[in-house]
């Protein structure tokens, strides 16, 4: 074979900083491929074998890079080495991929290394600090000289990570369960343990409700829901799935050998004096284990009716029902649209002194003090109609029940709120009407739904208009009558509103109001149910009795300037 193919052929072989330095004839292929031969062998980086070999002095391997890569040069010692930002990285990072944070601006972090070509080390800072790394090229000697005089250490890492304001309550059994490979291997992946810490407080911080680690074939990606949106966060690097997961299932008392078959936990973070839980779920996919984490928020149950956007109509009839002695209330609507918040806050308004409050749910999201809350445990027979018959002989006045799935839950639950209690429960339908008939279907005779439910409320959470940056907008006429607005509405006196956006919101929208209809069972929807009549009877009586459907609570919603039109055509389009 000819020398010069030989010398191709080599130079083909090689990478990053070596290839660049044959380019540009600082090094022989033959000699670069000596060296990174024995960089492999050593297992040290190319950069410092270079180095220790003499090959090349580290000024002129730091100019050669800015010149032939246009990275800029600084003199190290140029810099105050105090006045360095501490702990935007840990030590042992720094240490490894020979690095320096020599600034930050915005989301930007400036990064001082002698090898611009480390992709590596630019995916493991950018997964440990959630930043741009952007590279300056420094000289390799004065590079180490000023990592030695930092003193940057796995020691000094921890006590950076041990000394924030925040921390995981693990209980003693899952501690115990950690061995010590696990307890060596958190220590070594301390990012993970910082990236998953950063992830549930910029999560609270931006008013999530649920945080999404979604594992694919080739990418990794963590998304928040916002305001009922989800939107991606953030892609770290696919290899660290099966290390966050471990972590996220330890401190949620999860089997971490367990990968084959859903699981459902809980956590706690700490904020010093208080204390946020999250609700753990996995799910088993193709490429590793989905977890889906639910901030739950206690202070959301203690809002009050106020606060959840009931009009005026609407909470008085609500607040009627809540007080009558005993009968069934219901609460339908899909996944997500805030049934738990409602039913939580009816019962902080009924929760006094003299009142016996059970509740089953699964699982029982919010802690609520002075009620007696149970969950479901389907493996050890704790089932919703079981605790049900328990409760009946436990001297209840008031019993909520998560949701009504099965004949033999309804049955129980009517046949309480017949016999003096007060019972309150969802079910899964689309408005008040079709709750009905969901449960003739289901079995139940009509003469037991007529002479149980008082009350039916359907809901939907629609995005709140910012009120900072919100708009007027024009719409036809024509639009705004299919949107389902009477000729009277459009009298002049009101315009509809739009979304801008800025920086106080998320795309014009800053939280969520509900869209209600109350539904109260009087004698002619009762009469209508004994003679089996279907949703659309029922609809057509809640109308002429002044209930309003869940599109035109959404356009009261509009004309005041709450939410847009799109918003409320969007979630009440059934």
């Amino acid at each position: 074979m000819p020398v010069d193919t030989v010398a191709d052929t080599a130079q083909s072989s090689l990478s990053g900083v070596a290839r660049v330095l044959v380019h540009a004839g600082r090094l022989q292929p033959r000699q670069a491929e000596a060296l990174a031969a024995q960089a492999r062998e050593r297992r040290i980086s190319f950069v410092s074998a270079l180095i220790a070999a003499n090959a090349v002095s580290a000024s002129d391997l730091a100019h050669t890079l800015s010149n032939a890569l246009a990275v800029p040069l600084l003199d190290l010692k140029s810099v105050d080495a105090e006045r360095l930002p501490r702990n935007v990285i840990d030590g042992k990072l720094a240490t490894q991929y020979q690095v320096v944070v020599l600034g930050r601006r915005g989301n930007r972090l400036f990064i001082g290394g002698a090898d611009p070509t480390d992709q590596e080390a630019i995916e493991r800072i950018k997964f440990a600090t959630q930043l741009s790394p952007e590279w300056v090229l420094v000289e390799y000697d004065k590079l180490g000289a000023l990592l030695e005089a930092q003193g940057a250490s796995v020691n000094e890492a921890l006590d950076s990570l041990a000394g924030g304001d925040f921390d995981f309550d693990v209980s003693d059994d899952a501690a115990a369960e950690d061995t010590a490979n696990e307890v060596v291997s958190e220590v070594e992946d301390a990012p993970v343990v910082r990236f998953l810490q950063k992830m549930l407080i910029d999560a609270i911080n931006a008013r999530a409700s649920d945080l999404h680690f979604e594992p694919y074939e080739y990418h990794y990606r963590v998304r928040f829901r916002i305001d009922g949106e989800l939107r991606e966060i953030t892609q770290p690097p696919v290899a660290i799935k099966d290390k966050l997961a471990s972590r996220i299932k330890v401190i949620s008392r999860l089997d971490i050998s367990e990968k084959r078959v859903p699981q459902d936990g809980r956590m706690k973070l700490k904020f010093g004096n208080k204390a946020i839980d999250f609700r753990v779920s996995t799910l088993p996919t193709l490429f590793g284990e989905k977890i889906v984490i639910r901030i739950l928020d206690p202070s959301s149950a203690k809002l009050g009716i106020e606060a959840l956007g009931y009009e005026k109509i609407e909470k008085e009839r609500l607040l009627h029902a809540i007080q009558r002695p005993y009968g069934m209330i219901l609460v339908t609507g899909p996944t997500g649209s805030g049934k738990t918040v409602s039913l939580y806050t009816c019962l902080n308004l009924l929760n006094q002194p003299g009142v016996n409050i059970a509740t089953v749910e699964d699982p029982a999201e919010i802690n609520l003090p002075g009620i007696n809350q149970v969950n479901v445990n389907e493996k050890a027979g704790m089932t919703f109609s079981v605790a049900l018959k328990s409760f009946l002989r436990q001297d209840p006045d008031i019993i909520m029940v998560g949701e009504i799935r099965d004949l033999e839950t309804a049955d129980i639950a009517i046949k309480a709120a017949q016999t003096g209690h007060l019972v309150m429960s969802t079910l899964h339908t689309n408005d008040a009407p079709t709750t009905l008939t969901r449960l003739l279907n289901m079995g139940v005779a009509p003469f037991n739904i007529a002479s149980s439910v008082l009350i039916i409320t359907a809901q939907r959470l629609a995005r709140r208009l910012c009120e900072n940056c919100k708009a007027p907008a024009e719409y036809p006429r024509d639009a705004l009558k299919r949107a389902g607005f009477r000729d009277e509405d459009l009298d002049g006196t009101w315009k509809p509103y739009r979304a801008i956006g800025c920086s106080a919101c998320n795309n014009g929208y800053k939280g969520r109001v509900g869209l209600y209809q109350v539904m109260p069972i009087t004698e002619a929807i009762q009469r209508i149910i004994l003679a089996e009549g279907t949703a659309l009877d029922i609809a057509k009586q809640a109308q002429l009795e002044g209930v309003r459907d869940l599109r035109q609570a959404g356009l009261v919603k509009v004309r005041a300037g709450v939410t847009t039109l799109e918003e409320v055509i969007t979630v009440t389009n059934e």
